[in-house]
């Protein structure tokens, strides 16, 4: 890919704003490495910016309508700076491309996932009056050798992209559309930056993709590198730095990647492991390329290679044909599997999707409002029984900082995922602590720290 210079940068400020998923937080973090390389500067006031960008999610509607509404919300920074240079960026801007600069004319810019390399050529191209957009997918970038910079505040967590795209095409989603075809990053780069996060102080990381156990990188001399052999290579960079990924497709999941889970104590025991539906018609209806019982049989590995395992997942609610019988087997999915907890949604219908051509969005809102209800309630049992399963065990706890509740208390994650709230006693973010779990709620594992 030919990449321009740009005009010299004057000391220009970036403001930059994330909405969805990790991988979103993760690009965001290239993005201002991309820039701060040709001379702009990143802050977080959006006040003092020469240039703001929205990092954007398309995996839902309701999360298209919030930028909607928070390019109306700009319009105030443009009439106070008419220089600003405003720009859309990610996976809305991908799906949208000019539709984005026609109905918003404060948009300057619209650059896809795959085309932040650009940024500088496109910011130039904005600041001398034209409107600049790129939206061209590629087949090969990775972004492989850019350090992110961290834009989280906390020096203690990080995320780690292994991949990029998807080949999967469920019927519902828009991510193969938006991110392009599947493509793994060289793991040497993927190492090293793990590296560099460990020198810097950094405890815990999250190797991201869309379907990480898809991961298959082949270097120059024909060497294949799978994902539990990256997750194996990525758990003895340091003892003492956790290690979590998300997210895992169960067609996928592989009993070696939970072996590398279980050989290793510092490989998080918790896995996220989308469901969508526990029923085998609406699963085929949504290209899932999986059974219930093929699901069942991961979660019985599961349990079975690391019994100590936390399992989450993603539910949809009133899919295309869903009957109430297909609800009843979402329900009992949840009840055989236990999950400590879900991400659970309404169906919202995405255009351009194989759903939203070829299947009819047939169950009315209010039953899939009842439907998601139901699931929701019961999500909420299922989570208060997992956690007292928890009382009386005592955890490594990775404290993140006060609790939210109380600044008496301080909170952190165990290996599960769980968040643990203890008394505080002189702890600080970033320090591992031996918490005994005394009492919990739904959300919340309550105990006193073991000295």
């Amino acid at each position: 890919m030919k990449i321009l210079r740009p005009a010299t940068v004057h000391g220009q400020k970036v403001f930059i704003e994330t909405y969805g998923c990790q991988m979103n937080v993760n690009d965001s973090e290239v993005v201002v490495s991309i820039l701060k390389n040709e001379g702009y500067s990143h802050t977080d006031e959006i006040s003092e910016a020469d240039i703001v960008l929205i990092n954007t999610c398309s995996i839902r509607d309701n999360a298209e309508q919030r930028i909607w509404g928070r390019l109306r919300d700009i319009r105030q920074y443009k009439k106070n700076k008419a220089s600003l240079i405003v720009g859309v960026i990610g996976c809305m801007a991908e799906r949208l491309k000019e539709e984005l600069i026609e109905k918003e004319k404060l948009v300057d810019i619209i650059a896809g996932p795959d085309s932040y390399r650009e940024l500088p050529v496109l910011i130039r191209t904005a600041n001398e009056g034209g409107k600049a957009v790129n939206v061209e997918l590629s087949k090969e970038e990775t972004y492989a050798e850019i350090s992110p910079v961290r834009l989280g505040k906390d020096g203690i967590t990080a995320f780690v992209s292994i991949m990029r795209g998807c080949n999967n095409m469920c019927s519902y989603c828009v991510v193969p559309y938006t991110r392009g075809r599947e493509r793994s990053r060289n793991y040497n780069t993927i190492i090293s930056e793990i590296e560099e996060l460990v020198a810097r102080g950094y405890k815990e990381v999250t190797l991201l993709g869309q379907n990480v156990n898809s991961y298959n990188f082949t270097d120059d001399n024909g060497t294949v590198t799978d994902f539990p052999t990256l997750l194996r290579m990525a758990a003895e960079v340091s003892s003492a730095l956790r290690i979590r990924f998300s997210t895992s497709h169960p067609k996928d999941l592989s009993d070696q990647v939970l072996y590398a889970i279980r050989d290793y104590p510092n490989i998080c025991k918790s896995i996220h492991l989308p469901a969508q539906s526990g029923s085998n018609s609406v699963l085929k209806q949504m290209n899932r390329k999986y059974t219930r019982e093929w699901y069942l049989d991961r979660i019985s590995a599961i349990k079975r290679i690391v019994p100590e395992c936390a399992i989450s997942t993603d539910l949809i609610a009133g899919f295309c044909t869903e009957t109430e019988e297909d609800h009843k087997d979402t329900l009992s999915l949840m009840e055989q599997v236990g999950y400590a907890f879900s991400f659970m949604f309404k169906y919202s219908e995405r255009p351009g999707t194989q759903a939203a051509r070829t299947m009819k969005d047939d169950v009315p809102d209010d039953v899939k409002t009842r439907r998601l209800t139901e699931i929701i309630n019961l999500q909420n049992r299922l989570s208060l029984m997992s956690n007292r399963k928890d009382i009386g065990k005592t955890f490594e706890v990775l404290v993140e900082g006060r609790s939210k509740r109380s600044l008496e208390d301080m909170s952190g994650r165990n290996s599960q995922n769980k968040m643990v709230v203890f008394p505080a006693g002189g702890e600080k973010p970033g320090d591992y602590v031996m918490v005994e779990i005394t009492d919990c709620t739904s959300a919340t594992l309550l105990g006193r720290r073991v000295r």
